[in-house]
C-alpha cells in the first residue's frame, strides 16, 4: 500500500486534491515516531480555521496539506504504542501533544511545549503549527498515539454515529470550551457571536450545560435561519438596531451573563453599512458592551499573530483596537487560545453516544467525497449553513443525503 491523496492549499482562494506520499512513522524533524500510528481516514472535516489560510489571510505556504479534524481507523501501529491496535476507530484531537511536557501534564494540550520548534502548540495541516501533515487525506500519521487518540468503545456504534462523532476532533470541544470558559451554567443567559459550526457548537454546549436562553448573532441570513430551526434565539447584527436593543427585545435587558466569540479576526462591523467593512475588533468590543458586570467572555474564535490581508498595519501583526478599559471597568474575565480538546472529548463522546446532544443536526453536517473538497471549500466560504465532512474512502456514501 503506497498511494495517498490529500487536499492541498495551492494559493489564495484555491485548493486541489493531489497525490501525496503515503505516511510514515516519522516526525517533521525527521526522527522516527514509533510512538505513532498510521490511520485510514474515515472522516475529515473542513474548518473555518482552514478557510483563513485558503483565503490567504495567513502565512501558510502553498502545497500545505490541510486538515486538522480527523476520525480514522488504525491501520499501522508503531512498536512503542501499547493501548491502540489495528482496526480501532478513533477520534484525533486537532492538538498535536506529546503527553510528557509540563503543559500536557496540566491538561493544557493546546500549548504542548514539545511538538513545535517555533512556539508552544501544534496542529495537523496548519501554518506555524509544527509542520505536521494534515488529515484531509486518505491516510495520515498521528504521533504519541497512546496519549492523543480517543478510542470509541464499539465499532458498529461508532460507524452509526459517525456524523456526530466526527465533530469531536475540534468544533464540539471548541464550542464547549467557549461555553465553559464563559461561565455558562444552569439558568445562564448566553450570547454567541457567529452562527457557523463553532458558534452553533458553542450554542449547543451552552444548552447542554443548562443555559436558560441562548442567543446566536450573525450577518448571514441563511445561517441565522438554520440556527432558529435548531432551537436558538437569533439576532441579525447587519441591522442598524444596536445589538443591546436586539438582546433586550428577547430578554428584557440589554445584557447577558455569558458571551462567546466564535468569529475571530475576520469579523465585520455591525449595522447595515458596517457589515460591508472588515473590523477585526468589532466582536470583542460588542461582547464587552453586552456582557454584564463581572461576567465572562470565552474566545474560541481564532486570532492570529500575522495577517497579511488585514485592514491596517497594526492588525497585520495581531494588534487590534480593543476597548480593554471597558472590559476592565466591568470586571470582565477573558479566556483565549487553542482548545485543549482532550479536556472535554471523552465526556462529549458519551453525550453523543447516549443521545444527549445531536451535534450533526445542529451544525448541519454534510458528507462529501474527497474529490468534492474544493467545492465544499467554496460553498463554506460563501456562508453555507453546513459543516462539510469529507469521506476519503467512500465508506460513508450512504450518509451523503442525510
Amino acid at each position: 500500500m503506497s498511494s495517498n491523496r490529500g487536499v492541498a492549499y495551492v494559493g489564495p482562494g484555491k485548493v486541489e486534491v493531489q497525490s501525496i506520499p503515503f505516511p510514515e512513522l516519522v516526525a517533521p524533524n525527521g526522527k522516527k515516531a514509533e510512538h505513532g500510528v498510521i490511520l485510514k481516514v474515515l472522516s475529515t472535516n473542513i474548518c473555518g480555521s482552514d478557510q483563513h489560510m485558503v483565503r490567504g489571510r495567513t502565512t501558510a505556504p502553498t502545497g500545505l496539506i490541510l486538515g486538522h479534524e480527523i476520525t480514522g481507523e488504525v491501520l499501522e501501529v508503531g512498536r512503542d504504542v501499547e493501548t491502540m491496535k489495528k482496526g480501532d476507530i478513533v477520534s484525533v484531537p486537532f492538538n498535536v501533544a506529546c503527553g510528557r511536557c509540563r503543559t500536557c501534564k496540566e491538561q493544557d494540550t493546546g500549548v504542548c511545549l514539545s511538538v513545535n520548534p517555533s512556539r508552544a502548540g501544534g496542529a495537523y495541516g496548519y501554518v506555524d503549527m509544527g509542520g505536521w501533515i494534515g488529515g484531509q487525506a486518505e491516510y495520515v500519521m498521528v504521533p504519541y498515539a497512546d496519549f492523543n487518540l480517543l478510542k470509541f468503545p464499539d465499532r458498529d456504534q461508532a460507524m452509526e454515529k459517525i456524523r456526530d462523532l466526527t465533530c469531536l476532533s475540534d468544533i464540539l470541544p471548541t464550542g464547549f470550551h467557549g461555553a465553559v470558559t464563559a461561565g455558562v451554567g444552569p439558568g445562564s443567559t448566553v450570547y454567541v457571536a457567529g452562527a457557523g459550526p463553532v458558534g452553533l457548537s458553542a450554542a449547543a454546549s451552552a444548552r447542554l450545560l443548562g443555559a436558560a436562553v441562548v442567543i446566536v448573532g450573525d450577518l448571514n441570513a441563511e445561517r441565522l435561519a438554520h440556527a432558529r430551526a435548531v432551537g436558538f434565539e437569533t439576532v441579525d447584527v447587519s441591522l442598524d438596531t444596536p445589538l443591546g436593543e436586539q438582546i433586550a427585545a428577547i430578554l428584557g435587558t440589554p445584557e447577558v451573563d455569558c458571551a462567546i466569540d466564535a468569529v475571530g479576526f475576520e469579523a465585520r462591523g455591525h449595522g447595515h453599512s458596517g457589515s460591508q467593512v472588515e473590523a477585526p475588533a468589532t466582536v470583542l468590543n460588542s461582547l464587552m458592551n453586552i456582557t454584564r458586570a463581572a461576567g465572562k467572555i470565552g474566545i474560541p474564535g481564532l486570532y492570529v499573530t500575522e495577517d497579511p490581508g488585514a485592514v491596517d498595519d497594526a492588525a497585520k501583526h495581531g494588534s487590534l483596537s480593543v476597548r480593554f478599559g471597558l472590559g476592565w471597568a466591568k470586571s470582565h474575565s477573558f479566556f483565549t487560545g487553542q482548545t485543549p480538546v482532550m479536556k472535554y472529548n471523552r465526556a462529549l463522546m458519551q453525550a453523543i453516544l447516549w443521545d444527549r446532544i445531536n451535534i450533526a443536526e445542529i451544525v448541519g453536517v454534510q458528507v462529501i467525497s474527497l474529490d468534492d473538497a474544493p467545492r465544499g471549500y467554496e460553498a463554506f466560504d460563501h456562508g453555507a449553513p453546513k459543516k462539510f465532512v469529507i469521506d476519503p474512502h467512500n465508506q460513508l456514501k450512504h450518509l451523503r443525503a442525510a
